[in-house]
């Protein structure tokens, strides 16, 4: 399969059908349901689904690439699409294989998309979600947090605390549904401060029972921090991908404007991500505390990317349809996605450097 040819094609389609519509897109969901059937229509859904269930099975390098080109054009869509391919790769990574059998040629023949919602697992105290034992499987209760993509999804990947404190990874729809074995309720869709569009809910289960034929995993206990800490660097690419809009705004402002000394500032942010972009690609074998500092060296580019983008738009970059502030905003996504207490703390380091 020809890897280049897939990113060749994606940005085509980006440039042409994305970015003209980047800022209605980021807050109107229908308009990023298009933009994600478009995606979908060109296969692009299902990219980390493994070959043999119909999918492309992209390469890691590969796909970097192309989360950097999704955030460049539109930070919602590319949200919106690592929620989906985050929710297949833990699917064809399950050892159930008639779940796989069933769900993932389905994302490969476009009927299908997935959402997660197991960031809470990161939260310490009692468990926001729980899940007793039961003949059939589990019963679900409690409320999650945030689940990105409500009717724009089909259904989502939700982890739930055993009482031996292991967690259970199973399927649920992503509806309100009441029904004999259980209900679940979504709520109003929250109102961000970006990429609103993308409709994020908080979902409650009641007694929810995940049959043993939806179950993906069960984790031990401690499996977020480990996952998260051999996971740092994968919020970089798009990371990197809002580093990229920032610049595209600098440099159309550096042409209409034809300021010497927005080109020399612009000059300087592009060899401060030409340095980074290289740090990211030798950084996979590099110490945690080395990932962490790149990742905190991401954020903090994309945020001064962003604000010297508002900078050069001027008073414009305050208006809603602005490229300016939509980058702006999408730094802050950026910064918090994924967020552990280390990644916070190597944050702060960062920007409280003089």
């Amino acid at each position: 399969m020809d890897f280049t040819n897939i990113l060749n094609s994606t940005e085509n389609y980006l440039q042409k059908c994305v970015s003209p519509h980047a800022e209605i897109i980021d807050s109107n969901s229908e308009a990023l349901k298009i933009a994600v059937a478009r995606l979908e229509d060109r296969s692009l859904l299902a990219l980390r689904v493994p070959q043999k269930w119909g999918g492309a099975e992209i390469p890691p390098e590969f796909f970097y690439e192309y989360q950097e080109l999704t955030a460049r054009y539109s930070g919602a869509l590319a949200f919106l699409q690592t929620q989906h391919h985050s929710a297949t790769a833990m699917l064809a990574n399950s050892d159930n294989e008639m779940l796989k059998s069933r769900y993932l040629p389905a994302i490969a023949q476009k009927e299908l998309r997935l959402g997660i919602g197991f960031s809470h697992l990161r939260r310490s105290g009692n468990p926001a979600v729980t899940a007793t034992p039961t003949k059939a499987g589990y019963l679900l209760s409690g409320k999650v947090p945030w689940v990105t993509g409500f009717r724009l999804f089909q259904k989502f990947i939700v982890a739930a605390v055993l009482p031996d404190k292991r967690a259970v990874f199973g399927l649920v729809p992503f509806a309100n549904i009441e029904r004999e074995s259980g209900k679940i309720a979504c709520s109003e869709i929250m109102q961000l401060i970006a990429m609103n569009s993308t409709n994020t809910v908080t979902a409650t289960l009641d007694n929810w029972l995940l049959q043993e034929s939806e179950i993906i995993s069960v984790k031990p206990v401690g499996w977020i921090s480990e996952n998260d800490s051999k996971n740092i660097l994968n919020f970089v690419p798009g990371t990197i991908g809002c580093i990229r809009a920032g610049l595209d705004v600098i440099a159309a402002a550096a042409a209409a404007k034809n300021s010497p000394f927005i080109v020399a500032a612009c000059q300087k942010l592009e060899q401060k991500l030409d340095r980074l972009k290289q740090n990211f690609q030798q950084s996979q074998h590099s110490s945690k505390a080395e990932q962490l500092a790149l990742r905190a060296q991401a954020i903090d580019l994309a945020v001064r990317c962003g604000h010297a983008a508002v900078a050069v738009s001027s008073g414009a970059a305050n208006s809603m349809v602005n490229p300016a502030g939509r980058v702006y905003r999408e730094a802050l996504v950026y910064t918090v996605s994924g967020q552990t207490k280390d990644v916070m703390e190597a944050t702060l380091d960062r920007l409280s450097e003089f």
